[in-house]
């Protein structure tokens, strides 16, 4: 299983990005998907996720409002929309899949699979 995050850039602060998370190897419309995101000498924190079926989603309270997480079966892709974007949410972020089909446990324990961060720096 191969997960690609990309969608990444340099933005100003109240600005917009889009990143996506695509997979190979692995259908993701049978899996939970999340992103994590970690900031320079901080500790790397669970964003939000979706279910396998995307009817349940799960945001930490700091992105709440301004992010939202979707998925595109046809594509088998996770996206994570950026909105109204502040300098403090400046990381990488990675995008990660469960590893059991079906369940939605929005954990970080719970994510298995991994694929490499995306580069989001937020100007102010």
């Amino acid at each position: 299983v191969q997960l690609q995050a990309s969608g990444g850039g340099l933005v100003q602060s109240g600005g917009s990005l889009r990143l996506s998370c695509a997979a190979s190897g692995r259908t993701l419309s049978r899996y939970t998907v999340g992103w994590f995101r970690q900031a320079p000498g901080k500790e790397r924190e669970f964003v939000a996720a979706i279910s396998w079926s995307g009817g349940s989603t799960y945001y930490v309270d700091s992105v709440k409002g301004r992010f939202t997480i979707a998925r595109d079966s046809d594509k088998n892709t996770v996206y994570l929309q950026l909105y109204s974007l502040k300098p403090e949410d400046t990381a990488v972020y990675s995008c990660a899949m469960d590893n059991e089909r079906y369940r939605w446990s929005p954990a970080p324990a719970s994510f298995y699979y991994w694929g490499q961060g995306t580069q989001v720096t937020v100007s102010s």
